[in-house]
């Protein structure tokens, strides 16, 4: 039940019908993504075109075991992941991404599974990331990309704070008139995060002039999403 509404809601951000995908479908636009990351199945959607139904492999793209139903949580203490706080995502539901063993570096980054309010040696802090419906598309599309907020610097901006995040995601309305919100959970990786004079404010910098290439090179190394926050509003 809770990944159709997942894909309800990707279906609004991708503009196009998805359908869960099963073993032996056949003569479908089925997408298997086991070996792909969280970009390039947003990219190949989109390959998909205009007005095509697309059937999604929901175990290749998510990994149920790590979802986690916040909506009903209450506690609001700040932990700390990555030496950093922590502020758990309290009325959002978390759809995990399929994201252990996708990078050469291992999975330290996420640290160890499970509730805990300590941080362990190696991981990186969580950051948050609100956005509109066509910036989430861009994001979706290729990779999170400098906006025009310039405040502290050009860069992308993130936060521990989810209360921050939500101020950045704008409503949309599904097909039947539900409306949601999304943000995006990301580690981010503090050897390239600046921390702004706001110090909830977190930025990777990407100075004018970066070429295309190393524009994606630098947000590759920064950010690593593993959860889609959802939320009915």
């Amino acid at each position: 039940m809770e990944q159709l509404i997942c894909l309800e809601a990707l279906s609004v951000i991708l503009g196009v019908p998805i359908k869960p995908g099963s073993k032996g479908m056949s003569n479908v636009n089925e997408l298997n993504v086991e070996n792909l990351l969280f970009s390039t199945f947003f990219g190949n959607l989109f390959n998909g075109g205009p007005g095509k139904e697309l059937f999604v492999d929901m175990n290749g793209f998510l990994d149920p075991q790590f979802d986690y139903d916040f909506r009903y949580c209450n506690d609001k203490s700040i932990c700390k992941r990555g030496d950093e706080p922590y502020k758990r995502p309290c009325g959002w539901y978390r759809f995990a991404l399929k994201v252990l063993n996708k990078y050469p570096d291992g999975n330290t980054w996420l640290g160890t599974d499970g509730w805990r309010s300590h941080s362990v040696a190696g991981e990186w802090p969580v950051s948050y990331h609100g956005t509109t419906i066509e910036n989430a598309k861009k994001i979706v599309k290729s990779y999170y990309k400098p906006g025009d907020r310039e405040k502290y610097g050009r860069g992308i901006y993130s936060t521990y704070d989810i209360d921050q995040a939500f101020d950045y995601s704008r409503e949309f309305t599904s097909k039947n008139g539900k409306k949601y919100r999304v943000i995006m959970q990301n580690r981010i990786n503090p050897k390239m995060r600046k921390v702004c004079k706001r110090q909830d404010y977190w930025l990777i910098e990407i100075p004018e002039g970066t070429s295309a290439a190393k524009e994606k090179e630098i947000v590759e190394k920064s950010f690593r999403p593993y959860g889609i926050l959802m939320k009915q509003v």
